[in-house]
């Protein structure tokens, strides 16, 4: 049997508000958007920047703490695996979306650092997925880690958006 590997890990900025909602059979997903960054030096010595962004989808305790928690601006620590949909557009034509299924979350915003009246007693958390293997936080994050509760899969037709 072959091994194989679908593993995503971003440190990134929120490019928009999470949208959260709750599916007909009552499980809540929330998608969102980060941005990440890459920078380089160039064969004639100019620097270079390059901004991917990524489209983020949570489920259950993960999707209503993201929603709650997270706001645009927001720097986080997203882990989970990639996943593409496709359907069938108005127009006929077939379409794709290839997003991260997050299994994990952690704030990485100091308090106050984009927005000091929101949440201003929170603390940075992180947030695991309880479906997903141990993997660690990043070494020297020193965040808690909370359980969620993803053990049953939903249907990609399920989907709202």
């Amino acid at each position: 049997m072959a091994m194989s590997l679908n593993r995503v890990q971003l440190i990134g900025n929120l490019t928009r508000e999470p949208e959260m909602k709750q599916i007909p059979g009552g499980a809540t997903v929330t998608s969102f958007g980060v941005a990440t960054n890459l920078s380089w030096t160039d064969q004639s010595g100019n620097k270079q920047d390059k901004v991917e962004f990524h489209n983020i989808v949570a489920w259950r305790k993960l999707a209503e703490i993201c929603g709650q928690y997270l706001k645009k601006g927001s720097k986080v620590f997203i882990e989970g695996r990639l996943q593409t949909r496709d359907w069938e557009a108005e127009d006929g034509t077939k379409r794709y979306r290839t997003e991260i299924v997050a299994d994990n979350m952690i704030m990485l915003d100091r308090k106050g650092d984009y927005d000091p009246s929101a949440n201003a007693d929170r603390e940075p958390a992180g947030i695991k997925a309880e479906s997903t293997s141990k993997a660690k936080a990043p070494a020297d994050s020193g965040e808690p880690v909370a359980a969620g509760d993803s053990k049953e899969d939903v249907s990609v037709d399920d989907l709202p958006f």
